[in-house]
């Protein structure tokens, strides 16, 4: 059996793993629970102050429930590896280093907010649907619920969109797609990633940095060109 064939059944077996596994089960795991808890906050601090009007408030705070529901599954698989994650709860979004995004401060108007969702979740989704085929199989199982709902938030922010585009035109939020659009980009990390590499080879992760982007851009563009937006050419706006 291959490294890439490996399949580590319960945490037993992940203390009988080589450290080098262990660490990678960890930090993707820490990574994952910090940025469940930052999108709780995204809704609750940013999102919910600007909602237009009531339903899309209580919009706001279902997918946050969602999110903290997110964290708390990853908490408990974190927990039966030894690691307490109690102490993000206590952490503002300044204080989150794991899972650290400089784009979603920027969100002051609610195309940018259905952007964030449209595009910017589902990035961080494909992502979550590599963890659903790793080699740790609490992460596969972790995985199920939160792709389901993580699906509905692609949604909303597609309607969102949508609507937007229906009253206004695409070209009038041309500039706002631009931002989101680099914003989600850099969510797949440094394409040259060591740690990427290292995932690959224990079967924690299906794709490079690299590789994972390129596949997003392809599945999501004809969806933005077909509402009317113009996909940027090369790392424009890219951090």
């Amino acid at each position: 059996m291959t490294k890439n064939q490996i399949q580590v059944k319960n945490s037993t077996e992940y203390f009988n793993m080589p450290i080098e596994y262990q660490n990678l089960v960890l930090h993707q795991l820490r990574q994952h629970a910090e940025g469940e808890l930052i999108g709780a906050d995204d809704y609750l601090e940013y999102f919910y102050p600007i909602a237009p009007d009531a339903f899309e408030r209580k919009v706001c705070c279902e997918r946050a429930s969602e999110e903290v529901d997110h964290y708390m599954l990853a908490a408990a698989v974190l927990k039966d590896i030894g690691y307490d994650a109690s102490h993000m709860l206590k952490q503002n979004i300044d204080q989150r280093q794991f899972y650290k995004t400089e784009g979603v401060v920027k969100v002051k108007s609610w195309i940018m907010r259905g952007f964030f969702s449209f595009i910017g979740e589902a990035a961080v989704l494909a992502l979550i649907e590599e963890m659903s085929e790793s080699s740790y199989l609490p992460i596969v199982e972790m995985t199920r619920q939160v792709i389901i709902d993580e699906y509905v938030h692609v949604v909303n922010g597609r309607r969102i969109v949508e609507e937007f585009v229906l009253k206004n035109g695409a070209h009038i939020a041309q500039k706002e797609f631009e931002e989101a659009w680099a914003m989600s980009l850099d969510l797949f990390g440094d394409s040259n990633s060591e740690r990427s590499k290292q995932y690959l080879k224990w079967g924690l992760r299906k794709y490079s940095n690299g590789e994972a982007r390129e596949r997003f851009v392809k599945k999501i563009s004809p969806q933005l060109e077909a509402l009317g937006f113009v996909i940027p050419v090369g790392s424009v706006g890219r951090k």
